[in-house]
């Protein structure tokens, strides 16, 4: 920019309606009047002329003061039109955030989202690493179509932790109706394609949209490879596709990754050896936690890692996954696939489900489950028994209470 420009732009701030230069000026006769009261015109003046001049300088500096005051107040005001005390708030929770404890989450889908609500409003320094694994709805559609990765459970997460207005939530969850050409689509699975279609690479989508939202942390996924989920059945056959797995209802064995030995993001590394906790969980068993940790570095990094490391149990059993499976099969199945230090802690829900409600779920053909805390105490592993369910609509996790009870963690350790 040249020096014309620049003073251009510095002149515009002298336009009529700014209520900037009232104070402009006041600052400037306060400086006029200290640089007055400090000159000496004699060499030894009188008494009450030095008293005088103390005066002029005092005025000064409070002319001064107040004019600086006022001209923040009006930039604040373009920039932040609220109250003084509610900007002291925001500015007061803004710092506390930033001083919160380092948490790195890994998982996907609804599970992960809800967790994410809760942990933000006790610290800013939150990763969440994401399955991409994803292939059915919304985001196999457009992966299929733009050859890029699936942006739902990110999306998910990033409103989670989104600082931006209800409304702009809402928009990015917007899902079209089924009259439409975008049919099924969710709005913010169109803005992160777009993003990605526009800087040309699907990182940096996120990382955009991540603006947008003001979201309190970051979202990353997991891989940037292409990768597609396939299960193995205890019966011998296989299927490949996230969203064709559950369909099966037969036993699973194991799930792997192809192809073998994707690349793991490296900030998701980096995040998980800097993390003071790492939480797995909540969410489905084989389709959203496992396939980060079939990753082999990002196991390793949380093996390796000296955090607190918990897995959040579901509170149901999905059809198609975990059919008749237990708290501690979940364990099992996790340890299987990973590494038997891959934590520490277990969450489980130990309230009442409404009956209404248990028998709503089991027409999907789910059922609360089985919490076996003796026979995941007897591995070694701490269990941690809570009332941890909102069941408002559905059964889900209580955000909050999940986020008290792993920030309450921290303190005994």
């Amino acid at each position: 920019m040249s020096k014309i420009n620049k003073f251009l732009v510095m002149f515009k701030w002298l336009y009529p309606g700014m209520r900037v230069k009232r104070w402009i000026l006041l600052s400037a006769f306060g400086v006029l009047l200290v640089v007055f009261g400090s000159a000496r015109f004699e060499p030894e003046p009188l008494m009450i002329v030095k008293v005088l001049y103390g005066i002029v300088v005092a005025s000064g500096v409070i002319l001064l003061v107040l004019g600086i005051k006022r001209m923040l107040r009006s930039f604040l005001m373009i920039f932040l039109p609220h109250r003084d005390t509610a900007f002291i708030d925001l500015m007061y929770k803004k710092r506390q955030l930033e001083r919160g404890p380092r948490i790195v989450t890994v998982g996907g889908g609804t599970g992960l989202s809800v967790i994410l609500s809760g942990l933000k409003e006790y610290t800013s320094n939150i990763t969440a690493i994401v399955t991409v694994a994803d292939s059915g709805g919304s985001s196999g559609r457009l992966r299929e179509q733009f050859d890029m990765l699936p942006p739902g459970d990110i999306r998910n997460c990033l409103v989670a932790l989104a600082d931006a207005p209800v409304l702009m939530r809402d928009l990015f969850q917007f899902r079209f109706n089924k009259n439409s050409e975008f049919s099924g689509h969710n709005f913010g699975n169109l803005f992160i394609t777009v993003m990605t279609q526009l800087t040309g690479d699907f990182e940096k989508a996120i990382k955009e949209s991540s603006k947008v939202l003001a979201i309190r942390g970051q979202v990353i996924p997991s891989t940037l490879n292409n990768v597609a989920l396939v299960a193995q059945y205890k019966d011998g056959s296989s299927i490949k596709g996230e969203d064709q797995i559950p369909r099966h209802n037969i036993p699973i064995e194991k799930v792997c990754l192809e192809p073998e030995n994707p690349a793991p993001a490296e900030e998701a590394i980096k995040a998980i050896n800097e993390a003071q906790i790492i939480i797995l969980g909540p969410g489905s068993l084989y389709t959203s936690v496992i396939p980060n940790l079939l990753i082999k570095e990002i196991t390793d990094a949380v093996v390796a890692s000296d955090a607190i490391k918990i897995y959040v149990c579901n509170i149901m059993t999905q059809y198609g996954e975990t059919d008749n499976y237990t708290a501690c099969d979940h364990l099992d199945a996790i340890i299987k696939h990973s590494h038997p230090k891959i934590l520490d802690y277990c969450i489980v829900n130990s309230s009442h489900l409404p009956q209404e409600l248990i028998d709503r779920y089991r027409q999907e053909k789910s059922y609360p489950i089985v919490i076996d805390s003796r026979r995941m105490r007897a591995l070694g592993y701490r269990v941690i028994e809570d009332e941890i369910v909102t069941t408002q609509d559905y059964i889900r996790h209580d955000p909050a209470k999940l986020a008290k009870i792993i920030l309450g963690l921290i303190e005994e350790v």
